[in-house]
């Protein structure tokens, strides 16, 4: 059986064929599921922080929407931001 984990508070989420609702939200954190966060097509290095080239433009990431490329990504994701984050801490680091 495939998991499936909240992109915000990694709560394991009970999903039989890796499809959420627009409406389905994270019982323990009310986190939208069908959002971009929980896409396997979602890359904060690609254009529009989309891999899916046919995809329509999704300003709020963490919101729910009506993106037809939507696929639940499987397994735990790094939690988002934290690329970013260490990057600039890592230049930070430099100038010290």
């Amino acid at each position: 059986m495939r998991e499936y984990y909240c992109y915000k508070c990694s709560t394991s989420l009970q999903l039989s064929s890796g499809k959420a609702g627009r409406t389905e939200y994270c019982t323990q954190c009310r986190a939208d599921l069908h959002c971009c966060f929980n896409c396997v097509h979602f890359d904060s290095a690609a254009y529009n922080q989309c891999r899916e080239s046919q995809a329509e433009r999704v300003v709020d990431k963490d919101r729910g929407n009506f993106c037809d490329y939507f696929s639940f990504v499987e397994g735990k994701r790094k939690a988002v931001g934290t690329e970013k984050d260490s990057a600039l801490k890592k230049l930070d680091d430099l100038f010290k």
